[in-house]
């Protein structure tokens, strides 16, 4: 890029002193009386000014451009991919030999609680159990005697509400011992322990641990995080302008730390709402699993917008001037004193997307694409030379 701006400042230089001597050599104002004067809008060069200026004409063409759009964002992952684990009634740590990036798989044991009360639920459910065995034995026996008019109502009443009590008692502790890791069916007498395993509830990575031997937790306190890195997805912040520019299903490349290596996501979900800040959110899945790609990362990425077909032009043929974007279009070929000119006029367009090395041009109504020769090389050198206007007359 640096090569080319002093190239464009060695051919402006050029194309000034070829102006300045042109204006030296100027006729008497009463020879040059009958020449016309250029419009606002017009410049004019000689054959050999165009050459050295290196001027280059084509006309508008209809090419498909998909453009892009730049933008940042962070990575994150889906809840079901992000875990946070607890022991439901806390406990002491009695061993942990887990590290942060340590790999783990589902149900896989992360540590070891004690507890008191761990052996007064198995106490509890263990005596609950065996009564309500008996207790479904007399509901039984009950039921058939109060079919054969041998009970009374009474009797089977008080039997019902007390077998329902111990099945619905039975039911609840069963609960609470799934929920620290017990399971009722495998508990009997002999098997009462003081210590229970704490698994994961998730396959991935350890990303932090919070605990120690011999430290005490509560329920409320996260022993350990795990995050599952298979299934990433990106949180992308676009300018509220740029929100029509993007849809379900479009292809985005993207870019972390600074690194040359490219990743691929597609968009999932788009905003339904602008931030206070006039910003607009984009959310893209990961597909592929990126070894280097984790949650929380700043990323750089580039949204492929779909391609369409419009008129274009080569990006060189488009100029900017005073916040304004204009084409040179050639009016004519004229001879002037002996000497080859060229007159160009200045149009405004308005400048759309633009993809490898062409940009979309919209022109103006009544413009005839078909025969319109357009300058698509040295456009820069024109504008020069247009800004310089007063010293071209030759």
């Amino acid at each position: 890029m640096k090569t080319n701006n002093i190239l464009y400042l060695m051919l402006a230089l050029s194309l000034a002193v070829i102006f300045t001597a042109c204006s030296g050599n100027r006729k008497p104002e009463a020879e040059t009386a009958g020449e016309e004067e250029l419009a606002p809008d017009m410049v004019e060069l000689r054959a050999d000014q165009i050459r050295l200026a290196n001027i280059e004409t084509g006309t508008v063409t209809m090419r498909e451009l998909s453009g892009s759009l730049k933008v940042n964002g962070s990575v994150g992952v889906s809840p079901d991919n992000l875990a946070m684990v607890c022991q439901p009634l806390g406990g002491f740590v009695k061993s942990c030999n887990l590290l942060p990036g340590h790999p783990v798989s589902k149900g896989q044991v992360l540590a070891v609680l004690e507890n008191q009360e761990f052996i007064e639920i198995q106490e509890d459910y263990l005596d609950s159990k065996s009564r309500f065995e008996y207790a479904d034995a007399e509901f039984k026996r009950q039921s058939d005697l109060y079919k054969n008019n041998v009970s009374s109502q009474k009797t089977y009443e008080q039997v019902t509400s007390e077998y329902k009590a111990l099945k619905a008692r039975v039911r609840a502790l069963e609960q609470k011992l799934r929920m620290i890791g017990i399971a009722p069916e495998t508990l009997h007498e002999d098997d009462i322990r003081s210590t229970v395993n704490l698994t994961s509830p998730i396959a991935g990575s350890i990303r932090a641990v919070h605990v120690n031997i011999g430290k005490f937790v509560s329920p409320s306190d996260v022993l350990f995080e795990i995050v599952n890195s298979d299934k990433l997805y990106l949180e992308l912040t676009l300018f509220e302008k740029d929100a029509d520019k993007v849809a379900v299903g479009q292809h985005i490349r993207f870019f972390i730390n600074n690194e040359t290596e490219q990743h691929e996501a597609v968009i999932y979900q788009t905003g339904k709402a602008v931030d206070a800040d006039r910003t607009y959110h984009v959310y893209a899945t990961v597909p592929v699993a990126c070894r280097n790609v984790l949650p929380g990362m700043y990323v750089n990425a580039i949204i492929e917008a779909r391609a369409d077909r419009v008129t274009a032009l080569p990006s060189e043929a488009v100029v900017s001037f005073d916040d304004k974007d204009y084409i040179f279009v050639v009016v004519r070929d004229k001879v002037e004193n002996g000497k080859n000119f060229t007159e160009y006029r200045m149009v405004e367009v308005q400048k759309g997307v633009t993809d490898d090395g062409f940009t979309e041009v919209r022109l103006p109504q009544g413009f005839d694409t078909a025969r319109a020769r357009i300058v698509v090389k040295g456009a820069y050198n024109l504008l020069s030379a247009k800004k310089n206007a007063g010293e071209m007359s030759c």
